[in-house]
C-alpha cells in the first residue's frame, strides 16, 4: 500500500498550488499560455479559475506571471488598470507581439510539445 501524507497524497506529489506555480514556471520567455492550459500541465484539468485565484494572491516576484493569460489571448486587467499596462510592458520586453491586450496563442499542442517533451 503506498504510503499518504497527512494531506492525502503521496509525498511525493506535489499540492495543486505548487504544481500549478510549477507550470507557470515552466512557460519560457517571450512564450504564453492559458489559464486552462496550466490547470492541464499541473495535473489539474478544468481548474483555470484555481490557476488565477493563486496568481491573484501571489508574492513571488520572480514569477512569470505575465505570461498567463485568457484562453482567447485577452489580458485578464481592464484595460485602464495598472496590472494591464504592466503586463503589456512585460510581454512586450520579452518579444511578445501585443496588440489591443491580445496576444496570438499558440496551438496547445505544439506548445506542449515543445515544453514538455523530452530531450
Amino acid at each position: 500500500m503506498p504510503e499518504i501524507s497527512a494531506r492525502g497524497r503521496p509525498p511525493s506529489q506535489p499540492s495543486p498550488v505548487d504544481a500549478i506555480l510549477a507550470a507557470i514556471r515552466a512557460v519560457p520567455r517571450g512564450q504564453v499560455a492559458g489559464y486552462g492550459t496550466i490547470a492541464r500541465r499541473a495535473g489539474l484539468p478544468g481548474r483555470a479559475r484555481l490557476v488565477a485565484r493563486i496568481l491573484s494572491g501571489n508574492g513571488d516576484r520572480k514569477l512569470p506571471w505575465h505570461r498567463i493569460l485568457r484562453s482567447d489571448g485577452r489580458i485578464a486587467f481592464p484595460a485602464d488598470s495598472p496590472g494591464y499596462a504592466e503586463q503589456s510592458r512585460r510581454l512586450r520586453a520579452e518579444g511578445v507581439d501585443v496588440r489591443n491586450g491580445r496576444v496570438r496563442m499558440p496551438r496547445e499542442d505544439s506548445l506542449d510539445a515543445a515544453l514538455w517533451s523530452p530531450d
